[in-house]
């Protein structure tokens, strides 16, 4: 069993940045495969971003490539998603999510965060 909680959303203006923390409970966190997605308003929850156990191999979804970079740190039982250049459609609540498959599929991913709330203001 793990735990999630993430932190570092808030309200930003279009182009700058944030970096999004998920800190993991647990002494199993490097066995997970941790993925980041995000539900905008109104809006199905969809893939952003996943990295693999020892965070050496990471996918993102085509819309934040070359923009987002997810990282992990086990010694801290930590995963980060450095956001750039966001802009008002990045707006969305952002989750953390753990899975034991190499998968941009939620239905992968057995624990979830609460989520934190991202506002991109124009």
């Amino acid at each position: 069993q793990v735990q999630l909680v993430e932190s570092g959303g808030g309200l930003v203006q279009a182009g700058g940045s944030l970096r999004l923390s998920c800190a993991a409970s647990g002494r199993t966190f490097s066995t997970y495969v941790m993925g980041w997605f995000r539900q905008a308003p109104g809006k199905e929850r969809e893939f952003v971003a996943r990295i693999s156990q020892s965070g050496t191999i990471t996918r993102y979804a085509d819309s934040v490539r070359g923009r987002f970079t997810i990282s992990r740190d086990n010694a801290k039982n930590t995963v980060y998603l450095q956001m750039n250049i966001l802009k008002p459609e990045h707006t969305a609540v952002y989750s953390c999510a753990a899975a034991f498959s190499f998968s941009d599929q939620i239905r992968a991913y057995n624990h979830w965060g609460q989520g934190t709330q991202v506002t991109v203001s124009s």
